[in-house]
């Protein structure tokens, strides 16, 4: 099983606003930048989006250690919550209907292909992959602006 190594951020112009996300994926010293965004977004799913369209590009299943400044997304993992939100049929412990349910599906079965170890970054420290991401996404938010001459 091939061992890769994943930095992504997420980052969103308004919220909701313009959004882009960001991924290096690493393997055997080679970086591949995976990147994209969306018009009418959160910062939540572009968090999700930037984990989501990286693990998509990998062609199969791998060990990967995903490291993330996103709380919200680590969390889900590493505290249980995408557990408790399916033995709830999608709600959270208010009883509320989880966000962005569309994606944590997505990812879900991403996670169920691939051995995913789970790593929470400080964002805008001083970790340089992360902080490339967080560049690239940003970057995406700028592609749209003029796109949309937002």
């Amino acid at each position: 099983m091939k061992n890769i190594t994943l930095y992504t951020d997420g980052a969103c112009s308004g919220n909701p606003g313009l959004g882009g996300y960001a991924g290096i994926l690493i393997y055997q010293g080679r970086q591949k930048i995976v990147s994209g965004g969306e018009k009418d977004t959160t910062n939540n799913r572009m968090e999700l989006m930037a984990v989501i369209a990286s693990l998509e590009k990998l062609k199969e299943p791998c060990q990967v250690d995903i490291y993330s400044d996103s709380a919200y997304v680590v969390n889900a993992f590493l505290q249980g919550w995408l557990e408790s939100w399916q033995k709830n049929n999608w709600k959270t412990s208010t009883k509320n209907k989880v966000l962005n349910e569309d994606l944590w599906r997505r990812l879900l079965a991403l996670s169920n292909t691939h051995k995913i170890n789970w790593h929470k970054v400080k964002g805008h420290a001083d970790n340089e992959l992360n902080n490339r991401c967080d560049e690239l996404a940003r970057g995406e938010i700028e592609i749209l602006r003029k796109q949309y001459d937002a």
